[in-house]
């Protein structure tokens, strides 16, 4: 039996993501076609903000979420999560000024405000989806969440070394040893 086609609008969202939670703000603008689904655009998003795609995310728009759902989330009585397979950008983000939450990693918890700044009609020539703008390097994944990275960002910055911290640390295993 033959797929049945969906109608894909023509139209290309330009998106800002805004990681949440650094300063200075760390963002990507991004053109992506309306007809993209969320899963799609997760795939832009991975690529866009340097992710790598090894943890679970998933899409709020008000108070509907999306992501791959759970046979498992009905049996343990949780909400129910649209399918980001079927669910299409031009359907959940509707006009300019839409807006969604993506959280990427659910234990670091980086979470990426999502607007639609412009609905613009295709370039011909142009290859979608497409970066046009952005700022600052992402953090990398596992650090800890946003007090991770600024911990991370500290170190980097200081790279003095002291013997005198390293020996004040190592008093309770020298107490220890003292007493073995």
């Amino acid at each position: 039996m033959a797929k049945k086609k969906i109608w894909l609008p023509p139209e290309i969202y330009q998106l800002k993501v805004t990681l949440l939670g650094t300063r200075p703000t760390i963002w990507r603008r991004l053109l992506v076609p309306a007809g993209f689904t969320l899963e799609g655009l997760h795939d832009v998003l991975q690529l866009a903000m340097g992710w790598y795609d090894s943890h679970l995310h998933e899409f709020r728009v008000g108070k509907k979420r999306f992501g791959k759902p759970d046979p498992d989330d009905e049996l343990m009585d949780l909400p129910e999560i649209g399918d980001e397979h079927t669910a299409h950008l031009f359907q959940v983000l509707r006009k300019a000024g839409a807006k969604a939450v993506y959280t990427y990693d659910f234990g670091d918890s980086w979470e990426h405000a999502i607007v639609v700044e412009k609905v613009l009609p295709p370039e011909p020539g142009v290859a979608y989806p497409l970066c046009v703008g952005g700022k600052l390097q992402c953090p990398p994944e596992d650090c800890g969440g946003i007090p991770g990275y600024y911990n991370l960002l500290k170190v980097i910055r200081d790279p003095a070394f002291s013997v005198d911290d390293v020996n004040r640390s190592l008093i309770p295993l020298q107490r220890w040893w003292a007493r073995a």
